[in-house]
């Protein structure tokens, strides 16, 4: 059996190596310019703008609505169509969503995320998945720091935590003292 739910986001969605990161954030925050040079790296547009997003059997799936499907809006150039521009393999019609990556305006005095032992988590049509907080500022590669966040997600996955383990490093060293 079954169980699907969907619901809207107003975001980006992007295939990076074979992992969906749904870009979230205030309007203007800049998810369409960081989506735009993930798929001038050769990364995947699924979706820009408005993302569906529906749970089957416990995972997440997302895909754009059929009338701006494998379009973007970038303020200051307007309408864009991704495959005219990068060709076929620059798009997705669907993908998982993996990691959702919120971009938000830097705000000074803020705490943000600086060792990242736990991943925290978020709800999205009723499925927990990793999320974090990106802080935007000028000068900020915001397509790098998504790039490393997905590598960090894989080889989380696959059971290495950089942060766990300079942490256990340091508790050893300490012990010994």
């Amino acid at each position: 059996m079954t169980d699907e739910r969907e619901i809207q986001a107003h975001g980006a969605l992007i295939d990076v190596l074979d992992t969906g990161v749904l870009l979230l954030g205030k309007s203007g925050v800049g998810k369409s310019e960081c989506a735009l040079e993930l798929v001038s790296r050769g990364h995947r547009l699924v979706a820009d703008d408005v993302v569906r997003v529906r749970e089957q059997d416990g995972v997440l799936w997302g895909r754009a609505p059929e009338r701006i499907r494998h379009y973007m809006e970038i303020r200051g150039i307007g309408l864009l169509y991704i495959p005219e521009l990068y060709g076929p393999e620059s798009v997705r019609d669907e993908s998982p969503v993996d990691l959702m990556c919120r971009l938000e305006a830097w705000r000074h005095g803020a705490d943000y995320e600086r060792v990242g032992i736990d991943r925290p988590q978020e709800s999205l049509a009723g499925v927990s998945i990793p999320a974090l907080v990106l802080p935007v500022r000028p000068a900020r590669n915001m397509a790098t720091l998504v790039e490393v966040a997905v590598r960090d997600h894989a080889r989380r996955q696959a059971g290495s935590n950089a942060a766990a383990r300079l942490d256990a490093r340091l508790r050893a060293e300490h012990a010994g003292q």
